[in-house]
């Protein structure tokens, strides 16, 4: 074996290493593993339910020359084990399906709702059969009236808990699923939004300020401002002077540009009487996050 294929060998297992120690096994971590960034939240105490918020997003791998193309081929090994065992978790912990190749994905489980959002380049038949299967090995039951069109599905479930809603949509050459199941009806004043109104809560994960224009509306958040604003409705009450916005239901268009970084747009969907938080996630990547 030469010494540029030792050298190879040599890099590929550090990343490998690196992978396997990136996995967040415990509350509050963050990492990167071969192109995901993941992070985990938890709250919990004697008198408190427990409340997990999940994120994830997935970076693929662009070569240019052959020794990155043999790079990224380990990689990208790599980067589907490591995905598998953060489904595995995320799944033990929030119990919602979650899609093999999954570019982003948030998850919330509270003693409000259980919750996913997840963003794919696959068909929306095949996301759409997936959860069916999915959902129907858990004991949910699909209600009748789907609304089915060519770029949208939502479908309604009765489950052994609550109802629940799946909202599918085809949009930008990828697949966004909503799956909810609301527990309770009822939530503070800070979380609910108005009638008829949707409920936007913004938060700052990164280490730098970001600014976030939702419409035409622009706010600037500083770093780590309001980043666990999602774990319960306690902090929704400590977090008061961040911004809320209540907004009409329907699509909205959301601007997100972290000091010194590229501005990055998003297009998301909501419903009248939903709460979403919207965190800025690593390089200024937008995280839905149903919280209500």
């Amino acid at each position: 074996m030469n010494r540029r294929t030792s050298g190879l060998v040599l890099a590929v297992s550090l990343v490998a290493a690196t992978a396997a120690m990136a996995i967040p096994v415990t509350p509050d971590k963050d990492g990167a593993a071969d192109g995901i960034h993941v992070g985990w939240y938890r709250t919990s105490g004697p008198y408190t339910p427990t409340d997990d918020t999940w994120w994830a997003t997935r970076n693929r791998c662009t070569p240019d020359i052959l020794g990155e193309r043999l790079i990224c081929g380990a990689l990208r090994i790599l980067t589907r084990a490591a995905g598998r065992t953060f489904e595995a978790k995320m799944a033990e912990d929030v119990a919602l399906p979650l899609p093999a190749g999954w570019d982003l994905m948030t998850a919330k489980n509270s003693s409000l709702i259980r919750s996913g959002h997840v963003e794919t380049p696959l068909d929306l038949a095949d996301v759409a059969d997936f959860y069916r299967a999915a959902l129907g090995q858990r004991g949910w039951t699909e209600k009748d009236g789907a609304v089915i069109t060519p770029d949208r599905i939502e479908i309604t479930f009765t489950t052994p808990y609550a109802p629940a809603t799946l909202r599918l949509a085809r949009r930008d050459n990828k697949t966004i699923a909503d799956l909810a199941m609301r527990k309770r009806a009822d939530a503070t004043a800070g979380l609910s939004p108005r009638p008829g109104q949707v409920r936007l809560m913004l938060g700052n994960h990164t280490d730098e300020a970001a600014t976030i224009t939702v419409d035409e509306q622009t706010m600037t958040l500083a770093a780590h401002a309001g980043e666990k604003l999602t774990d319960t409705e306690d902090a929704a009450k400590e977090a008061s002077d961040l911004p809320k916005i209540d907004l009409p239901p329907g699509k909205h268009l959301v601007t997100l540009r972290v000091e010194g970084g590229h501005a990055h747009t998003h297009a998301f969907e909501v419903a009248a009487g939903e709460t979403w938080g919207l965190l800025v996630g690593p390089d200024g990547t937008a995280l839905p996050i149903r919280i209500y």
